[in-house]
């Protein structure tokens, strides 16, 4: 599903086609996402202008001047900037039109999200409870070990745990592990302040690169003009079971851990 990265790039992309742009039209295809689109739609968003637009976690936020609409791409969606003439595609849900382009949500699997939220979008249930930003001077060193303190659980199901730490996701929990040389299945509460700090900068770095990258386009996931990322091309771990580790030659080991496939060199990570 699309992670950090890839609703990062999103919003980059989409940002100069909407930023201080009027919405003057919406069309809904398939309301049944995995919340309900909601079926004034039309009504809460035309005539509203995109103040900012910003990420939060794996959310998009259009804030407009009476609320924010707040997107989320699910497990296999993606935006794209249009023609609004342009005839929609089989799983092609929802169009937001703003003058003579519009962006169009693409969700195969339908677990996306379009909601209105009045006011502070911050306050929103789906974002009240979100943790702290990897990307962000928040995240620290000092603050991994802190949240990590008493903890039994696994390290990557922590990182992956977005009520701590929001968008580093399966891939790049795998590959930030390997760059820090830690373990998946090490005990969160266990790690020293020198392992979190090696932990903060690898994840920092893992997204960073990602980004530069244009993400990873395994499935769905393309940028809002249809081109596709190429991060996958430099994984060390994520999706090389049995393969030799780039680093050591040693072969490459999955298992699972949180009900998701965890990759790891069990010779470079301890």
């Amino acid at each position: 599903m699309p992670e950090l990265p890839e609703v990062e790039i999103t919003r980059r992309g989409i940002e100069p086609f909407v930023l201080g742009k009027t919405i003057t039209g919406v069309t809904v295809r398939n309301p049944k996402l995995r919340r309900r689109v909601p079926r004034n739609i039309a009504r809460l968003v035309v005539g509203e202008r995109v103040r900012r637009l910003r990420r939060r976690g794996k959310y998009l936020l259009f804030e407009c001047d009476a609320g924010c609409l707040i997107v989320h791409l699910g497990m296999s969606g993606s935006l794209r900037v249009i023609e609004p003439r342009s005839p929609p595609g089989k799983h092609d849900h929802l169009d937001l039109v703003f003058g003579g382009s519009a962006l169009r949500l693409r969700d195969p699997r339908r677990f996306g999200v379009v909601l209105w939220s009045r006011g502070d979008a911050a306050h929103h249930p789906l974002l009240a409870r979100l943790g702290v930003e990897p990307l962000s001077e928040e995240f620290s060193a000092e603050f991994l070990y802190e949240v990590t303190r008493g903890r039994d659980v696994g390290i990557k199901q922590l990182l992956m745990n977005a009520g701590v730490i929001v968008g580093v996701g399966n891939i790049y929990a795998n590959e930030s592990l390997f760059k820090a040389g830690i373990h998946p299945r090490a005990r969160a509460g266990r790690l020293s302040r020198a392992r979190c700090a090696r932990l903060v900068d690898a994840v920092r770095e893992t997204l960073v690169a990602a980004i530069a990258a244009g993400g990873s386009s395994l499935r769905d996931f393309v940028h809002s003009d249809g081109a596709s990322g190429y991060f996958q091309q430099h994984y060390y771990v994520y999706d090389r079971a049995a393969l030799p580790c780039r680093v050591c030659g040693g072969g490459i080991r999955v298992a699972r851990l949180g009900q998701r496939s965890s990759f790891y060199c069990s010779t470079c990570q301890t």
